[in-house]
């Protein structure tokens, strides 16, 4: 028999896993309006994955560059984030040269949290240096969410993913993210998320 136990050791560990994640929100910024391409769309699917990561107890880490000139967090997602969730300033654009985000995120880490999702802007900036300063870590999987992350043009944004995925970073999309976390249809959590995706 294939699977002669039914346990989570049968589930694949590429497969994302609501007990494993953290979220991590990239300078989803006010005024990347108007210079960021689909922001709008984008910054929505943001505020979605928020909502999931909120309903399904999955921490988020959210990073600020420069808010003094680039304004805050997107009040969408910002109001769909959990209690106590940090959000720090940051002036590098990896996040990882940031020694408060690095020391919470390895508190989660520490954790058993070893799935890192990173949605956001700029694809080709902020979080392709993340992706592939995490990437360097052997013990955690980093995942792009494509629908969920933007550049200024569309091809600096294909050749980000294109890179990132050549390091390591698995290619994800909302849908496919909040579907695994979820893992089956008919609980409560499925009830109320799934209409937020259509």
């Amino acid at each position: 028999m294939l699977f002669p136990e039914k346990s989570p050791a049968n589930r694949s560990p590429s497969l994302l896993d609501a007990s494993r994640s953290v979220l991590l929100i990239i300078d989803a910024q006010e005024k990347f309006y108007g210079a960021v391409e689909n922001m709008d769309a984008v910054g929505n699917r943001i505020a979605i994955l928020a909502k999931a990561a909120a309903r399904l107890g999955v921490p988020a880490l959210v990073t600020e560059q420069y808010p003094k000139a680039l304004g805050p967090t997107l009040g969408t997602i910002a109001a769909e984030l959990q209690t106590g969730t940090p959000i720090l300033e940051k002036l590098a654009f990896s996040a990882c040269d940031v020694p408060e985000w690095v020391a919470a995120l390895k508190k989660l880490s520490d954790s058993g949290r070893d799935q890192l999702l990173l949605c956001g802007v700029e694809t080709h900036v902020c979080i392709l240096q993340t992706a592939l300063d995490l990437a360097r870590n052997p013990d955690v999987a980093v995942s792009v969410v494509e629908d969920a992350v933007s550049s200024r043009k569309e091809s600096d944004k294909r050749a980000a993913l294109r890179r990132m995925e050549t390091h390591g970073a698995q290619i994800v999309t909302v849908e496919m993210v909040m579907f695994e976390w979820l893992r089956k249809a008919g609980t409560a959590e499925f009830k109320e998320l799934q209409g937020i995706v259509k």
